[in-house]
């Protein structure tokens, strides 16, 4: 079960990867519980799906594109759950991901309770 995790998160992670460089927000937040948590340091905390599409509406509208992970690690919680850690970079930024919080949920399917993340350039 353990891979499964494991694996169900890196696909979950790259799906969410593929809708921010598709530029699409709505996207982006389907990969989040509707109660999820996601702290983006030093922009804020944004809590529920709408506040979190929100602010990726208007990230990917100033221009910001092009994100790819690196260097990253999943470790798996339990037979549900696996936190994802990792730098990135985009076309105007480049970071830490500190906490990705993916959850499996009734249907199958991952989604992230909670991303930690902060940008550094």
């Amino acid at each position: 079960m353990t891979d499964s995790v494991k694996d169900a998160t890196a696909a979950a992670s790259a799906r969410w990867q593929a809708f921010f460089n598709a530029g699409d927000p709505s996207g982006c937040a389907s990969c989040y519980e509707s109660e999820a948590v996601m702290v983006a340091a030093p922009f804020g905390t944004y809590r529920g799906r709408g506040e979190i599409e929100a602010f990726w509406t208007k990230l990917i509208g100033d221009g910001f594109a092009e994100v790819e992970y690196l260097d990253s690690k999943i470790q798996v919680i339990d037979d549900h759950s696996a936190v994802l850690t990792s730098k990135w970079r985009m076309n105007k930024a480049e970071g830490v991901i500190t906490r990705e919080l993916w959850v499996r949920q009734p249907d199958g399917s991952m989604r992230l309770r909670e991303d930690h993340f902060e940008a550094l350039g």
